[in-house]
């Protein structure tokens, strides 16, 4: 039997590198999946690329409680349950010192990415299965600090909080909740980092990131995509409240 078979999974971020592989994936294994973003248009080529029947979308501001409870509602509609929650969505903000960091950008980074998340558990949790699995996305910022990205840091940081507390709340139920926690990846994001660090320089960034890899490289996103099934799948039955990091090695040194 595929691992998924018969699940219903949300995937926020979906529109994304991360969201849309993982929604292959989720389909490949036989899981039936509902794409949550804020870009139709990207929704809409996802879908086209996906190519299932098994797949819809939903256009949502992850901030806001009222879209939230729309696409859970959705959701339960289209599919009839809940299953599997891929709390992914996030923004990286600027990358600047915290000195010149613009507060409406820092509040932006905070909303969609620790509002965003704990709104997602919020209203997922009573709609899901017992048994259930629900993977936040975090980052190796969410348990290293650096330079110029404070707003994105902090917000990584506080997924863990909210990991963790969910974890011990829905621990009745046997939900799973789980963090993962990606080192860089070869995605858009990374891109905008990169040259958010030093402008017209952003593969010199890139060739620097990638020497303080073990691996020596960035993670593709279909790596990231692979534990993510790992964690929705019941071949992960036992674990729960734990941070997952996939960085290559570079929180060994």
């Amino acid at each position: 039997m595929k691992k998924l078979q018969n699940k219903v999974a949300i995937i926020t971020g979906g529109a994304g590198s991360i969201g849309k592989i993982t929604a292959k994936l989720f389909l490949e294994e036989g899981a039936k999946v509902m794409l949550v973003d804020f870009k139709e248009d990207a929704l809409k080529t996802t879908i086209q690329e996906l190519n299932s029947e098994q797949v819809k979308y939903c256009v949502t501001d992850v901030s806001k409680s009222v879209d939230v409870q729309h696409y859970i509602n959705e959701t339960v509609k289209m599919f009839g349950k809940i299953d599997i929650f891929f709390n992914n969505a996030g923004i990286e903000g600027v990358v600047k010192p915290i000195i010149d960091y613009p507060e409406e950008i820092f509040d932006k980074v905070i909303s969609v990415n620790v509002k965003g998340i704990w709104l997602g558990n919020k209203y997922a949790l009573p709609q899901m299965k017992d048994g259930g699995s629900i993977i936040m996305t975090s980052s190796l910022s969410g348990i290293l600090g650096s330079i110029n990205l404070s707003a994105y840091i902090t917000s990584k940081h506080a997924v863990v909080g909210i990991m963790r507390a969910t974890a011990i709340e829905a621990a009745p139920q046997k939900i799973r909740v789980n963090s993962v926690h990606p080192g860089p990846v070869n995605n858009r994001m990374m891109r905008s980092i990169e040259e958010g660090e030093v402008a017209g320089h952003a593969e010199e960034v890139k060739k620097h990131l990638e020497n303080t890899i073990l691996f020596g490289r960035y993670a593709e996103p279909s790596e990231i995509a692979k534990l993510v099934l790992f964690l929705a799948s019941d071949d992960s039955y036992y674990i729960t409240g734990t941070t997952q990091v996939i960085d290559g090695g570079i929180s060994a040194q």
